[in-house]
């Protein structure tokens, strides 16, 4: 008896990509505040890519398992941070909080994502996108939070993290429907074939 597990990339894209728009979108300006930013965050970014990693793991897909894995604990880690900034855990908390500390775990991320970005090179060329405009958004993130030509920076984000919104949202849609079709109806755009043998 065989049993066979479904790609779960699809899932972990779209809450990817649900949770980089809302939070896009106030890092834009077109929304204020991070209080409905934070449910999203954490169903959405870190349950549903939570779900994926572990199905990846089933798999026995390493690269996927940690991609997944490791943006899902983010998301748990940006929303706890929100929670702290929103006094939820105690004035004492949110008094005592140093922003240049989510600067070092961003700059940890960036680090992170670089060598990610390369893996995704052999997969295909929508997710390739996808971790190089993550590798700006921890960039923005990175030195804005140190100060590092802040608003420029900001910005750097902002954009990055919308553009990670759309290429998820494609590459969620080409995961289902290139399987439920059994061809490809979305191209994702074939490995750069520079790694592998």
């Amino acid at each position: 008896m065989k049993i066979s597990t479904a790609d779960p990339s699809a899932i972990g894209l779209f809450g990817l990509a649900i949770v980089t728009l809302v939070a896009s979108s106030q890092k834009l300006g077109w929304t204020e505040g991070t209080a409905f930013v934070i449910p999203w965050a954490i169903f959405l970014g870190a349950f549903a890519q939570l779900f994926a990693c572990i199905h990846d793991a089933k798999k026995g897909n390493t690269f996927g398992t940690t991609a997944f894995g490791a943006y899902a604990f983010f998301w748990f880690g940006v929303a706890a941070s929100w929670l702290i900034q929103h006094g939820v855990f105690g004035e004492s908390l949110e008094a005592g909080a140093d922003t240049h500390q989510l600067g070092f775990a961003f700059a940890g991320y960036l680090i992170f994502t670089l060598f990610m970005t390369i893996g995704a090179m052999e997969t295909h060329k929508v997710l390739f996108l996808i971790f190089v405009c993550i590798d700006f958004l921890f960039l923005g993130l990175t030195l804005s939070n140190f100060g590092i030509a802040e608003h420029y920076m900001h910005n750097v984000a902002a954009v990055s993290e919308l553009c990670i919104a759309l290429l998820s949202l494609y590459g969620s849609g080409a995961s289902v429907l290139n399987a439920h079709f059994g061809r490809v109806f979305l191209p994702v755009g074939k490995p750069f074939g520079i790694f592998t043998k």
